[in-house]
């Protein structure tokens, strides 16, 4: 898999935040915007679907043709510290929002600001977009980008994160079929 790695400087949050070109870009590219999940993506949690959603955005990309747009916004914008103290809470019962707002942060804090400047700097006027998350179109969406196609991933259901993914449909309305993957 042939991979051109594009970074940034002076985006409007200051971070480094990298988009991976992969495959042949089509005028209307398929863009994943995947936010840095340490626990995830590097050292493999089975907490949360991040790791399994980055492996099939970065073949399904490569496939059609198109740029994942990595965000350091990890913990969905809280942090690697309070996200492993969130992790705590969960462990006591609380759902992964309810975690994060009894630490005295926000359900999700998350800003795609960056992702439509870097989107635009890519020369992306229109995108499908590689996402369960609602809100990833809306902010998209009202920051100037179009969005042809919101393209699901599939369901990364296991054990240990149905709880989290349940959260997820039920607290933020993502589109993910878990019905009948209790486990």
């Amino acid at each position: 898999m042939t991979v051109r790695a594009i970074t940034f400087e002076g985006l409007s949050d200051g971070r480094e935040h990298l988009a991976l070109s992969l495959g042949e870009p089509q005028a209307v590219p398929l863009v994943r915007l995947h936010s840095e999940c340490l626990t995830g993506d590097v050292l493999g949690s089975l907490r949360c679907d991040c790791g399994p959603q980055l492996r099939e955005a970065l073949t399904r990309i490569h496939d059609r043709g198109g740029y994942l747009v990595y965000l350091r916004q990890e913990g969905r914008g809280i942090g690697l510290y309070n996200k492993l103290d969130a992790y705590r809470l969960q462990d006591e019962g609380q759902d992964t929002y309810t975690a994060n707002l009894s630490i005295g942060r926000r359900a999700d804090e998350r800003d795609y600001t960056a992702a439509a400047e870097i989107l635009r700097v890519l020369g992306t006027a229109e995108i499908d977009l590689l996402t369960n998350n609602p809100d990833k179109v809306r902010q998209l969406t009202s920051l100037g980008i179009r969005i042809r196609h919101a393209v699901p991933t599939g369901a990364h259901v296991n054990p240990n994160n149905y709880r989290y993914l349940s959260a997820k449909v039920s607290e933020t309305q993502h589109t993910i079929d878990i019905e009948g993957m209790a486990l």
